[in-house]
């Protein structure tokens, strides 16, 4: 039966400060509970009643979501646990007598972190509104303070056999293990909190105003996180949408290869464990003078094991060679379904967002993006997973086979390395992020120079142009340089660590050797190992840092994974069904921006196989109807219809397969004539590809080229003119062969003879098809079966030609505008004709004679 005689044990006090070169366990184990305790339920009760009475609930909006708050959480249960660990583990030994300052620190200590955690808690769900510190209460900070550096208390003892430095025995094991789990738990409680991650980085108060004005400006809260918020941010977020392109459903050979790779892997850990052993192997064989046969074949172990393993930092051995061959296929799936899947999605999304973006940034941050996953996965499965696998495998080795003391510095030094590498290239994620946002600014100024070539010959502003590109460059390499600058600092950090536990282990090792307690094998072995582990983990930051990279490269492009398509089919949606053509439009109401209507209340049918032409002033909403025909948007109002179906209950690549279109301004692909009208029917034969030509008219032209069909029409099809443009974009329609036809002013950029020989080409095209016109010049359209006159978003007028100009209203006057420029255009080429004509006859015809005679 265990029982507590005394509080301090047999034959101790304590009044007995100093025992034997150290610290009294009693007193030790006395006074920091009672320091812990007095902070955290003094102070923390102050703390609580302030929070409780003057605080308020924060705005879930304003708590920033992290792990590394639950980590702080974690990190103070474990605390609590191993107090009463402690207890548990005497009465598990069996002692017949248990000290009681054993039970009042476990006691006191489980109340202080029960209470801390409390505290913890508190801060992250209430905010004392008129404070304008942030991060956590002086309190917290200082109960983690004190316990961290009482836990260093603990060094001063270092000779004194009352405490656990000589690991004497398994009593004194537990209790080091025990204080090493405070030791780096408080000391990690203590930094992670001077970052408070789970708290505002602002003041409250300040949160509070800047929303209540942006509510106001109509502005997102809390402005862009995404600039000051860690890469690690939505992790899991990002790993689901990559995991599919990870795993190759569908392809048992390509599964079977992942398989592998990954048995490759553990192969792998297996040999790295293997070959330092062979290594002092052979080192003791030849101290020892073993036998020739015994020492060859010990060598040939080790030469195997090392030509499976590789030569060094940088060589790849034969196990990681025939891994790496057999993830390429992997490798190239996984970027293969992430771009298609990605360039479907950019189609999916709507005209609106089309028109906005740039076109320069979004094929950087797919490029980026893309490249940045085959690092990621690499990266990640073949790399960080082994390190970590390789170090843990390391500090068991090294406790089972030497002593305690080797594997808590291997882990002292890959705890200090790992935590500063996390912490400085966090701190040194922006500037890279910054260098990303100035690297897009950079192409996508280029790429809009030179999409606008001729605009900026037209108004000589090359310079202007050379000198906005070096600005973004010189821009560039500022970010550049605070990258690389970063980048060396934490170099050296990591070095300096790596150096110091080499350091250590090495002098540790060498005097156990000179005092006989190790063969000189064991040393060899001992530093073979510690290098092949550092190998590995001084590229560890590098692949810390190319993963995070890799995210932050991977941000613009999950961005555009998360814009959602405006314009989606009806869950139910089926296919148009055809059958007349017959075009209805209900009370239809739309607008681009919240606020201003482009079209009220409109209303009109257009009846199989005729013509409606739309007419007004720019702006009116003419485009816009063709485009909610399209269904590029949907109507905010109103209901639009063909043969009485509702476009929106319709799927879009239905509805689209009936509509054809021939747009105002034609933008051809940068590929030859032949494979530029085919592209109104892919499957088209070069036959009907030659005899929708002719029906557009421009059969003969294309044969007077060089190279005819397949002549190229360069980029946007700058090589041919506004004319030519137009009847490529006629026949492709007429490839199409669509049952309507919407014609949004195909002729409004043309001269007038092109213009009457596209329009005879536009009426072939339109014969007894439903056809919807939007037209500049009236004269165009005088034979249209209805015209509609817009002003303002609605229908003014309504009626065929000479009906409307009977009227006397918007029509008439625009028709009459039009004839008048008409009669004076006509009168200025007369009078250049007639001017022209007098300078080309001779003096002699006009009765003059030459000057001078």
């Amino acid at each position: 039966m265990v029982v507590m005689k005394t509080y301090c044990g047999a034959e101790a006090s304590i009044a007995q400060t100093w025992v034997e070169g150290g610290l009294s366990p009693c007193f030790y184990f006395t006074l920091v509970p009672s320091v812990l305790l007095t902070l955290s339920f003094f102070f923390g009760t102050f703390h609580c009643v302030c929070y409780r009475r003057y605080g308020t609930d924060m705005e879930p909006k304003f708590v920033p979501r992290s792990r590394l708050y639950g980590a702080q959480l974690a990190l103070s249960v474990l605390l609590l646990l191993q107090a009463l660990g402690g207890m548990v583990y005497q009465v598990a030994q069996g002692a017949e007598e248990i000290p009681g300052y054993v039970v009042l620190y476990g006691c006191l200590s489980m109340l202080g972190w029960a209470w801390a955690i409390a505290l913890l808690r508190l801060e992250r769900r209430r905010v004392l509104v008129r404070d304008r510190t942030r991060g956590h209460s002086t309190v917290l900070l200082m109960f983690w303070a004190v316990a961290f550096a009482s836990e260093n208390l603990a060094f001063i003892s270092w000779t004194s056999p009352y405490w656990w430095w000589g690991l004497d025995g398994e009593k004194h094991q537990a209790e080091f293990a025990f204080w090493l789990i405070r030791y780096t738990g408080s000391g990690a409680l203590f930094f992670l909190g001077l970052k408070a991650p789970g708290l505002p980085k602002r003041p409250y108060m300040l949160l509070i105003n800047e929303d209540e004005r942006d509510v106001e400006q109509g502005q997102s809260l809390l402005g862009n996180q995404a600039e000051g918020q860690s890469t690690w941010a939505d992790f899991w977020k990002k790993v689901r949408l990559l995991v599919p392109y990870m795993w190759p459903r569908g392809s048992v050979l390509l599964q079977v290869l992942v398989l592998l790779c990954l048995g490759l892997l553990a192969v792998e850990r297996v040999i790295n464990v293997f070959v330092p052993i062979y290594y002092k192997n052979i080192v003791n064989d030849l101290t020892n003078q073993s036998s020739w046969k015994a020492l060859a074949t010990t060598v040939c172990v080790y030469v195997f094991l090392k030509f499976l393993q590789g030569g060094g930092a940088g060589a790849s051995g034969f196990v990681s060679n025939m891994r790496s061959f057999l993830w390429i296929k992997v490798q190239q799936y996984t970027n293969r379904q992430v771009q298609v899947t990605l360039f479907a999605h950019l189609h999916s999304l709507s005209l609106r967002w089309h028109l906005g973006r740039r076109t320069g940034d979004v094929l950087r941050s797919i490029d980026r993006g893309t490249s940045s996953i085959n690092s990621l996965l690499s990266y990640i499965v073949f790399s960080i997973f082994p390190t970590i696998a390789d170090i843990v495998i390391a500090i068991m080795y090294f406790i089972s086979y030497f002593n305690a003391w080797f594997g808590l510095i291997v882990f002292v030094c890959m705890f200090l390395y790992l935590t500063l590498t996390i912490i400085i290239t966090e701190w040194r994620t922006k500037y890279r992020r910054d260098m990303n946002t100035q690297d897009n600014n950079a192409k996508s100024k280029a790429v809009d120079s030179l999409l606008n070539f001729e605009t900026v010959k037209y108004y000589n502003a090359e310079s202007y142009e050379v000198n906005r590109f070096e600005d973004a460059i010189l821009k560039y390499q500022v970010s550049e340089w605070k990258t690389n600058a970063s980048l060396a600092f934490l170099n050296q950090t990591q070095n300096l660590i790596i150096g110091s536990g080499l350091l250590a282990g090495s002098l540790l090792c060498a005097y156990f050797v000179s005092e006989g307690k190790f063969q000189v094998g064991d040393y060899v072995l001992f530093g073979t190992y510690i290098i092949q582990l550092y190998t590995p983990l001084n590229w560890f930051g590098t692949y810390y840092r190319m993963i995070q990279n890799s995210f932050i490269d991977m941000e613009s492009m999950f961005k555009l994974f998360t814009e959602e398509q405006e314009v989606t089919d009806d869950v139910n949606a089926g296919n148009l069904l055809f059958k007349l053509g017959k075009v209805e439009f209900e009370n239809v109401f739309f607008s681009y921006v919240e606020g201003k209507e482009i079209l009220k209340d409109v209303s009109f049918t257009v009846l199989p196989g005729k013509t409606v032409a739309l007419v007004g002033k720019s702006g009116s909403g003419k485009s816009t109807i063709m485009r909610l025909l399209f269904r590029f948007y949907d109507v905010n109002g109103g209901c639009i219809r063909i043969d009485g179906q509702d476009l929106s209950k319709v799927k879009q690549t239905s509805l689209r397969s009936h509509i054809g279109v021939v747009p105002q301004d034609t933008v051809l692909f940068n590929d030859n004539i032949r494979d530029n009208i085919r592209y109104g029917r892919i499957s088209a034969s070069d036959r009907e590809v030659e005899e929708a030509a002719i029906a557009a008219d421009i059969h003969e032209k294309i044969q007077s080229f060089p190279e005819g069909y397949d002549t190229p029409v360069g980029e946007r099809g700058l090589k041919l003119s506004g004319g030519e443009k137009q009847r490529v974009a006629i026949a492709r329609t007429i490839l199409k062969d669509p049952q309507i036809i919407l014609l949004d002013e195909a002729t409004s950029a043309l001269d007038t003879q092109t213009e009457r020989n596209i329009q005879a080409s536009l009426a072939k095209v339109c014969a007894n098809r439903t056809t919807v016109v939007v037209a500049h010049r009236l004269s165009t359209i005088i034979g249209a079966d209805q015209i509609l006159v817009l002003s303002d978003g609605q229908i003014a007028e309504r009626g065929r030609h000479e009906e409307l100009l009977a009227k006397g209203g918007l029509y008439a006057d625009m028709w009459l505008k039009q004839q008048q420029a008409q009669d004076s255009d006509s009168a200025s080429d007369t009078e250049a004709k007639d001017r022209k004509s007098e300078k080309l006859q001779p003096p002699s015809a006009t009765g003059g004679h030459p000057h001078g005679h």
